[in-house]
């Protein structure tokens, strides 16, 4: 079942390569969609595939070295028609 999620990171997000490392990830699980800081301090994100396959995205990107996710807000979207997770 595929899936769209509109996820805000908050905790140790910046400048600890969570963008590249959440792109990488993404696109080795056959994920879409996009991430980009926030003026903030969080990390803001829409990512699309099987449901599965997004829970060990969010695994992988916990297990990360430097990266300290302590909080996700996580919004249901409606999927899009979209082929790669870029970064903005």
């Amino acid at each position: 079942m595929s899936v769209r999620w509109h996820i805000y990171f908050s905790g140790r997000v910046q400048g600890v390569g969570f963008r590249y490392r959440a792109a990488f990830a993404a696109r080795s699980l056959y994920l879409t969609g996009w991430v980009k800081n926030l003026w903030d301090g969080r990390v803001e994100m829409e990512v699309q595939g099987e449901l599965s396959q997004i829970r060990k995205f969010l695994i992988q990107l916990r297990g990360e070295k430097y990266i300290r996710i302590e909080n996700m807000e996580i919004e249901e979207l409606p999927t899009q028609a979209e082929r790669i997770f870029v970064i903005r």
